[in-house]
């Protein structure tokens, strides 16, 4: 994976810039020794990894506006990060480059009930967000796998979903307004606390940026009433295919569920081992949950059971409990750290559309076998978002750029079937040199107009989305 030439005037202005750095900020907000930057080298695609210059962790807008400003008057490039989840390098820095973290920025702002809205500030992590509503309740729909640790500003970035948002949609679905900084420092604010704002949609633009034109410090979400009830039911098949058929069948039959996730053996396997959440031996698990009033569910489900009664199920099982429904959750909620447990693993995120389940699994199997690494399938089934999960070995000579050839792969299937490289992660680092098989030059020359607008320096989130072929003169014009 390629990165820029490294600016070696900026590296020669470090002194300079740290100084300016800690006239506008607390002495403990500036980071720039060796030994603390370590922690900022890279995100949660631990395979790339690259000290910044300095990182900053400013507390206010005010305090973000401020280091903007002396960056930019420095031509210093500069990486916004959440809480380093991203899966797609979106927050990994460049060698002369400051992260700005919004760990600091976590104020709850306003809660309004009648209005359906609470603003935040944006390294909020996303599930406190209910959990500042919850006990009235209220919750706050779209829910990332790493929802305990993700922050809002990282969500608003790549436009995360959830096993939710089948249902409820996502980031973007729930986003009101944000406040954002420019990069010359100028404060935004876009939308507001309702449901849509005159003139152009900025804030669609905004959200699944990537950070590329601005820094969001606060945003306005939307809150909803929590459901009467809710219940899963999990169903175990024989095979991937059919598993995807059922799941095809399911929203061709008009019935919308709350969530629908996929497992396929290995990670059933994995999870068992970690977890011991009772999932069943087969080849391919579903977990499909419906929400409402009693006579809701249970119209939902007997629609729902009935479609996968065609499919031959191994196993058919309703929870009747909320310790049994937790437990059906248990071993989705935990899928990735366990995998984490036994081998380093890259995780996709191609999108496609539900009716060409079974094909791209059988690819991915296909694929598995062609590049002999083992692949553990885990994903948002009702919306078609994939999250193959392709397991390698870190220390082995070679196997990540197998990893990296096999991935290509994937994601190219993806856009071959009607689908996109990306569904929720971004494209960061990870799918920037396959853009240009989803998007002619054409297109994509109309996407960096709009960073040109927000950034005319091109000195937010460098080396990202854009083949580096395709942005080389961008910066220097």
């Amino acid at each position: 994976m390629e990165m820029p030439p490294v600016d070696d005037f900026a590296l020669a202005k470090k002194d300079a810039l740290v100084t300016r750095l800690g006239e506008v900020l607390p002495g403990d907000a500036v980071i720039h020794t060796v030994e603390e930057l370590k922690a900022y080298e890279c995100d949660a695609l631990t395979a790339y990894r690259c000290p910044p210059l300095a990182a900053v962790l400013p507390r206010t807008t005010e305090e973000v506006s401020a280091v903007l400003k002396v960056c930019h008057e420095m031509e210093v490039p500069v990486v916004p990060r959440g809480s380093g989840t991203s899966l797609a390098g979106g927050a990994l820095p460049t060698a002369d480059s400051v992260i700005l973290g919004t760990s600091r920025l976590t104020d709850v702002l306003e809660v309004d009930y009648a209005d359906r809205f609470i603003r935040v500030q944006s390294g909020r992590t996303n599930l406190s967000v209910t959990g500042e509503v919850e006990h009235e309740g209220w919750f706050y729909a779209p829910d990332p796998s790493s929802q305990l640790a993700c922050a809002i500003a990282g969500n608003i970035a790549m436009n995360s979903g959830g096993a939710h948002c089948l249902k409820y949609g996502v980031t973007t679905n729930n986003l009101l307004g944000v406040r954002m900084v420019l990069m010359d420092g100028t404060i935004v604010d876009l939308g507001g606390a309702h449901m849509d704002a005159g003139g152009l949609d900025l804030l669609g633009v905004v959200c699944g940026s990537e950070g590329m034109l601005g820094v969001v410090t606060e945003a306005t979400l939307r809150i909803l009433p929590k459901p009467e009830g809710a219940r899963p039911v999990l169903m175990g098949f024989d095979s991937n295919e059919v598993a995807g058929a059922c799941v095809a069948d399911i929203i061709k039959a008009g019935v919308l569920p709350v969530a629908i996730e996929f497992m396929d053996r290995p990670i059933i396997r994995i999870t068992e081992d970690f977890a011991g959440a009772g999932y069943p031996d087969c080849e391919a698990l579903l977990i499909v949950e419906v929400e409402g009033s009693e006579a809701e569910i249970e119209e939902q489900l007997s629609t729902i059971e009935e479609i996968a009664r065609r499919h031959d199920p191994v196993e058919l099982r309703r929870s009747t409990s909320e310790d049994e429904s937790q437990r059906i959750w248990l071993g989705r909620k935990s899928a990735f750290g366990a995998t984490g447990r036994v081998a380093d693993y890259m995780c996709l995120d191609g999108t496609i559309p539900v009716s060409e389940l079974p094909r791209v699994l059988r690819g991915i199997s296909d694929l598995s076998e062609k590049y002999g690494l083992r692949v553990g399938n885990v994903f948002h089934a009702g919306d078609g978002n994939m999250h193959p999960l392709i397991m390698f070995d870190a220390n082995k000579p070679g196997d990540l750029e197998t990893c990296e050839e096999m991935g290509a792969e994937i994601l190219k299937l993806c856009v071959e079937v009607g689908g996109c490289l990306t569904g929720e992660h971004g494209v960061g680092v990870e799918k920037r040199d396959l853009m240009s098989h989803q998007f002619d030059a054409a297109d994509m020359e109309m996407q960096m107009r709009v960073k040109d607008v927000f950034d005319p320096s091109w000195l937010l989130n460098p080396a990202k989305v854009f083949p580096l072929d395709v942005t080389a003169d961008r910066r220097a014009g």
